[in-house]
């Protein structure tokens, strides 16, 4: 099947996909479920270009790769929001908003859909090459996922333990990784997605560098880092954890 055949049967895929989740969340009333939806979004992306592309080991090791990834912090997600109110952030725009249900499917969902695609596309792009040989681009692209699945997963898990001490309540946690970057998670999840770029640029998908590049720039200066410090912007202790931490890159702790 032709390259541009499938990138518009994805892109199709991926829109019921965003539908149905936004469906999901007029039906619970919680934007947040689009936070679920962001990681079984690439794996549907993944699984469906592999099944329209070549087939090559690459792309199965990358599918796998992006299954491991996407199941765990969706998983993750939903543990952490399952029986709580719905997160501050979307909570804020449901009381702001005018227009709030078709701006939830433009703002929310349909714009989360085409990031998606964009950030995906160094996968898309594995799994529609023809098959060749292992080279270190994918030796250095698989440690460097490795890298940053370990950052996500851990300082996931350090931040969910850090909660569930009662001695913690309203708390900001600084141990562990949260010591040498304030968002261990995010730096984890931009990391992954520059090891997926180097295993693309096997197959000379060097154009597929601007997925990396999104997903950073995003976490950093949009989506991630910025909206959820606003939440602790002016409380003293987070004032001084700002002045001594790195925001996203891990660095020593500043005197």
């Amino acid at each position: 099947m032709g390259h541009l055949n499938s990138y518009v049967i994805l892109a199709l895929v991926l829109l019921v996909h965003q539908v149905c989740w936004f469906a999901a969340a007029l039906i619970k009333k919680r934007n947040d479920v689009a936070d679920v939806a962001w990681g079984l979004g690439f794996v549907v992306l993944a699984w469906i270009s592999f099944l329209l592309g070549e087939g090559n080991m690459r792309g199965l090791i990358v599918n796998v790769l992006v299954t491991v990834w996407g199941l765990r912090l969706s998983f993750h997600i939903h543990t952490r929001n399952r029986g709580k109110e719905e997160d501050f952030r979307y909570a804020q725009w449901r009381r702001e908003w005018k227009n709030f249900y078709l701006r939830s499917f433009l703002q929310v969902f349909l714009l989360q859909g085409f990031f998606l695609f964009v950030i995906a596309w160094p996968v898309i792009w594995v799994n529609s090459a023809d098959a060749s040989l292992w080279r270190w681009w994918d030796v250095a692209g698989v440690i460097l996922w490795s890298i940053g699945f370990l950052f996500e997963s851990i300082g996931d898990h350090q931040l969910t333990r850090f909660k569930k001490d009662s001695a913690n309540k309203g708390k900001i946690i600084t141990t562990g990784l949260w010591r040498y970057t304030r968002h261990p998670n995010y730096f984890g999840e931009a990391v992954q997605w520059w090891g997926i770029f180097l295993m693309a640029l096997s197959v000379d998908g060097w154009v597929t560098v601007v997925s990396p590049l999104l997903i950073t720039y995003l976490l950093r200066y949009v989506s991630g880092v910025p909206m959820l410090e606003r939440k602790y912007t002016g409380r003293p202790e987070f004032e001084e954890y700002k002045r001594k931490t790195s925001a996203f890159f891990p660095l020593p702790v500043k005197k």
